[in-house]
């Protein structure tokens, strides 16, 4: 009786598998897709591209466009048993290198405009010029050098048809394994989400410490009128720290929730590998996987609608604008 109850719930587990990746990986691919091109598109105007941090983040979003194609159809075509990776090695190999490797370049490309934000916002005027559109391309390459070594290794470990692990594509021994795990959980996702913690609370003390000095002079020095024009920019200026606070606050949790708990199954995983228990609990192992799959997959089409909901005015004046200038040429062509 156990045994079929055991049965039953390995089979409706491998169903729900099934079903996320058929409907809800597509809905994930168009979020994401979408997301990210808009987010291009918008940041590569005129009026914000010429932003050392604004060029990370544009970077960071064709990335993720290139790691959601590479990743998100193979899994759409698993929910129908057609997934080409399951069973030809150069297609799976291919797609495991290009989804971790964008996935960290992407992380870092994001850690790094994080510690641009502290140096742009820093008293020190040398750390200031280190903020060059120069030094921020030099940065670009380390980060896709590192991302590529990280994972160079997964043309050799990574093979089709492997089985009794969570999918089809993945490591064939268990040093590939540990490696591949214990890389993503530190190098992908831990050390780039703590760097971007202390950063984050680094730039908004500078930004409190730049108000405090830029207070004392308007009480010590200007007169009245000069005091109220000091004032009204001040204001100005608080509205857009809670703007940078709101951000950070948004981009920490989210990737928190998102990206946190697939470090955790990894390192688990790494303890407790595949293979190690019966057929239930390696059920509920394939769908814990899945489901940390699919959040990072969200992780990476959500930079768009953070900016939207917490970038503040600028973000979306440069959405209105873009609007308006595709509105014109549409506009344009059909007169």
């Amino acid at each position: 009786m156990a045994l079929s109850i055991d049965t039953g719930l390995t089979y409706s587990l491998d169903n729900i598998v099934q079903q996320l990746n058929r409907y809800v990986s597509p809905a994930i691919f168009i979020f994401g897709v979408v997301g990210n091109t808009l987010n291009c598109l918008v940041l590569s105007q005129r009026t914000l591209r010429s932003n050392p941090c604004t060029l990370f983040l544009l970077v960071s979003s064709f990335i993720d466009i290139i790691s959601i194609l590479f990743g998100l159809p193979t899994r759409i075509l698993g929910g129908w048993n057609l997934d080409p990776t399951t069973t030809i090695s150069w297609i799976c190999k291919i797609r495991a290198f290009t989804v971790f490797s964008t996935r960290t370049m992407a992380t870092w490309l994001i850690m790094l405009a994080t510690i641009d934000r502290w140096l742009l916002s820093s008293t020190d005027v040398h750390r200031r010029q280190i903020c060059s559109m120069k030094n921020v391309k030099r940065a670009i390459i380390l980060s896709l050098i590192v991302s590529i070594l990280t994972y160079v290794h997964m043309f050799y470990c990574y093979n089709a048809n492997i089985e009794d692990q969570p999918l089809k594509c993945y490591g064939n021994t268990e040093t590939c394994r540990l490696i591949t795990d214990l890389s993503y959980a530190f190098i992908s996702i831990l050390i780039p989400l703590i760097i971007m913690i202390i950063f984050g609370l680094m730039t908004i003390s500078n930004v409190h410490r730049i108000h405090s000095r830029v207070h004392h002079r308007i009480t010590t020095i200007l007169d009245n009128d000069e005091r109220m024009k000091m004032k009204k920019k001040m204001l100005h200026s608080k509205k857009l720290d809670h703007h940078l606070l709101c951000m950070l606050s948004v981009e920490v949790i989210l990737l928190i929730v998102l990206c946190v708990p697939q470090a955790i199954e990894k390192l688990y995983f790494t303890l407790k590998p595949f293979g190690s228990g019966s057929g239930l609990e390696e059920s509920i192992k394939v769908l814990i996987y899945n489901i940390g799959l699919l959040l990072a997959f969200i992780a990476s089409g959500m930079p768009f609608y953070i900016n939207v909901l917490a970038g503040g005015s600028v973000y979306t004046k440069a959405c209105s604008d873009l609007i308006q200038i595709v509105a014109e040429k549409m506009f344009g062509k059909l007169q």
